[in-house]
C-alpha cells in the first residue's frame, strides 16, 4: 500500500503489501478499513491502478524513479527474466545514475523522509540518505527472521545513516503471537516529522512504508485478535488506523488543504502465506509474484480536501510511475529530460479490453510473454484459482499468441479470448503496435539483481560499532542469483 501527498506543505507516500480486495470500499465483507473507506469517500478512488512489478523492490524503484524496472536496473536476466527482489545476499541496488523523486524535490526546498522498508539495496552506497532522502527511520530489507548470526544476520533498523538495532532483538516481533509495536513506532515517526515540517512551514515529502502485512505478519497488542480475518486482518486494521491518524493530523495542523495524499500498494496480496497471513485480491486472478491481475492491480485512493472532489471515481488506467510525474508537477517541477520517464498505457487502449502481460507488466524482454502460477520449489502462487492453460505449473511462453482477456466481462481472467476470433486479432494488432513503439525507446539499465554473495549481507551496518552489534562476514564468494519463481 502506498500513499502520496503533495502541495505547498506536504508530499506524502505510503506503501504496504495489500491486495485490491482488502478494502471495504472495494467490497471486503468484513468492512475493517473504515479510515481508508472514509478517505475514498472524501477523495477519488482508482479501481484500475497498477504497480510496475508484482514484487516489492522493483515496484518501489519504479515509484521513486518514474521508470520501469527494465530501465532503472531492478530486474534480472537470470532464470528467463522472472521476478526478482533484494534479499540480504543481493550485491546490487538502486543505481547511482538513477534520479529519485526526493532528489528533484530538493530544488523546491522539500525535506524528504522515508519511514519503514526501503528495499532498494542494503549496502551503504544504496541507502536512502545517499539517494535524496534527508531522514530515514526503518529497515533496508523485509523483517524475515529471526536468524542465527552464524549464517545470516537479523535485519538492522536505521535512524538516518546509522543502525539503532535489529529485528527480533532490539525491535521484537513475537514468533508465537505476531505481536510487535513496529507500526506504532513508524506512525509516531511519521506524525512527528509532519508536525516538525508544518511548524517550520517547510514543504515535505513523507514516504511512509510500513510492512506489517508482509509475512511474517505482525500487529500491536491493541489490534491482535480484533479482526475477523486472522492476524493479517489485525495488521490491516492497524495500518488503516494509522492512515486515519495521519490524515487527522494533517487536518489538526491545518495543512490538509495544501497536502496531496495518495494511497496504494507495492504489489498484490500474497496468497501463499496461509489463511490467517494472506490478503485478498478481490475478483482478480492470483496474487503477488504473478503478473496476473491479482499481482499487478492495486488499491488506490487520492485525497486532497478542496482540490479533489469528494466521492469521485476515475476509471483511467494508472500506474505507480504516474505518481513520479504527478508529484513533480504538483511541486512545480518537471521530470528529467535526459531519460525516458514511463507514462501510462495509451488512452486509446480501452480500459475494459486489456492485453494480459502488456508492456506495463514486464520487467525484461517485453516481447516475451510468460505465464505460470508456481515455481520449481513447489510453491503455488494461485492456490485454489487454477485456470487450465493459463495458470500453468511450468513457465509457458506466449510471445506468438499472447493471452488476451476482456477484463470488463472477465475480471478473473478465466476465459482467454479465442485466438481465432476477430476480437482477438483486432486487439493483437493494437497491442503489437504499442509493444513495438515501446521497444524503440527501450534501453535496458544494467541489471542489479543478477549477483549474490553471502559476504554482503547485513553483518556490519553503519553504526554497529557504537552498539557492539558488528558481525564478522564470511569470505566473498559471488554467484549468479537463483530466481526460481
Amino acid at each position: 500500500m502506498r500513499l502520496l501527498c503533495f502541495g505547498s506543505h506536504g508530499a506524502f507516500s505510503l506503501l504496504f503489501q495489500m491486495g485490491w480486495g482488502d478494502l471495504g470500499v472495494f467490497g471486503q465483507p468484513a468492512m475493517e478499513t473504515p479510515n481508508l473507506d472514509l478517505m475514498a469517500s472524501q477523495g477519488m478512488l482508482f479501481p484500475n491502478f497498477y504497480t510496475a512489478n508484482p514484487l516489492c523492490s522493483p515496484s518501489r524503484a519504479a515509484l521513486l524513479t518514474g521508470r520501469l524496472p527494465i530501465r532503472n536496473g531492478f530486474y534480472t536476466t537470470n532464470a528467463h527474466a522472472r521476478n526478482a527482489y533484494t534479499p540480504q545476499e543481493i550485491v546490487g541496488g538502486i543505481s547511482k545514475d538513477e534520479i529519485l523523486l526526493p532528489q528533484i524535490l530538493k530544488k523546491k526546498g522539500y525535506v524528504s523522509k522515508i519511514v519503514g522498508k526501503w528495499h532498494l539495496g542494503h549496502r551503504e552506497q544504496f541507502l536512502p540518505l545517499n539517494h535524496g532522502f534527508d531522514q530515514w527511520f526503518g529497515a533496508p530489507n523485509c523483517h524475515f527472521g529471526p536468524y542465527n548470526h552464524t549464517y545470516r544476520p537479523n535485519i538492522p533498523l536505521y535512524n538516518n545513516s546509522k543502525m539503532v538495532g535489529r529485528y527480533y532483538e532490539e525491535f521484537e516481533i513475537s514468533e508465537k503471537t505476531g505481536e510487535s509495536n513496529l507500526t506504532q513506532i513508524y506512525l509516531e515517526e511519521g506524525l512527528n516529522f509532519i508536525r516538525h515540517q508544518a511548524m517550520a512551514r517547510q514543504p515535505f515529502f513523507l514516504y511512509w512504508a510500513a510492512d506489517a502485512t508482509h509475512a511474517p505478519v505482525y500487529a500491536s497488542k491493541r489490534f491482535l485478535g480484533k479482526s475477523q480475518r486472522g492476524r493479517y486482518g489485525d495488521a490491516v486494521m492497524e495500518l488503516d488506523y494509522s492512515v486515519g491518524q495521519i490524515l487527522s493530523w494533517l487536518v489538526t495542523l491545518g495543512i490538509d488543504k495544501t497536502t496531496f495524499v495518495f494511497f496504494t500498494s507495492d504489489n498484490g496480496a500474497a496468497l501463499t502465506s496461509g489463511p490467517h497471513q494472506s490478503g485478498s485480491n478481490g475478483p482478480f486472478l492470483c496474487g503477488k509474484e504473478t503478473t496476473f491481475e491479482g499481482g499487478m492491480r492495486e488499491p488506490a485512493i487520492a485525497w486532497w480536501p478542496g482540490r479533489i472532489p469528494a466521492g469521485t471515481v476515475s476509471s483511467q488506467v494508472g500506474t505507480v510511475m504516474d505518481l513520479f510525474t504527478t508529484s513533480l508537477a504538483l511541486a512545480g517541477l518537471v521530470a528529467p529530460d535526459d531519460r525516458v520517464i514511463d507514462e501510462p498505457l495509451p488512452t486509446n487502449l480501452p480500459t475494459t479490453l486489456t492485453p494480459h502481460h502488456s508492456p506495463l507488466h514486464r520487467t525484461h524482454m517485453l516481447h516475451s510473454m510468460f505465464s505460470s502460477c508456481s515455481h520449481t520449489q513447489g510453491i503455488n502462487f494461485c492456490p485454489g484459482q487454477e485456470v487450465a492453460g493459463v495458470t500453468t505449473h511450468t513457465q509457458q511462453e506466449h510471445t506468438m499468441q499472447p493471452l488476451i482477456f476482456h477484463l470488463g466481462r472477465d475480471p478473473g481472467e478465466k476465459y482467454p479470448i479465442s485466438v481465432l476470433s476477430e476480437e482477438y486479432l483486432a486487439v493483437l494488432r493494437r497491442v503489437t503496435s504499442v509493444v513495438e513503439q515501446h521497444q524503440k525507446t527501450l534501453i535496458p539499465g544494467q541489471p542489479q539483481l543478477n549477483m549474490c554473495d553471502l559476504a554482503v549481507m547485513n553483518w556490519s551496518p553503519p553504526g554497529c560499532e557504537q552498539l557492539g552489534k558488528c558481525l564478522k562476514p564470511p569470505p566473498s564468494q559471488p554467484w549468479k542469483c537463483d530466481w526460481p519463481h
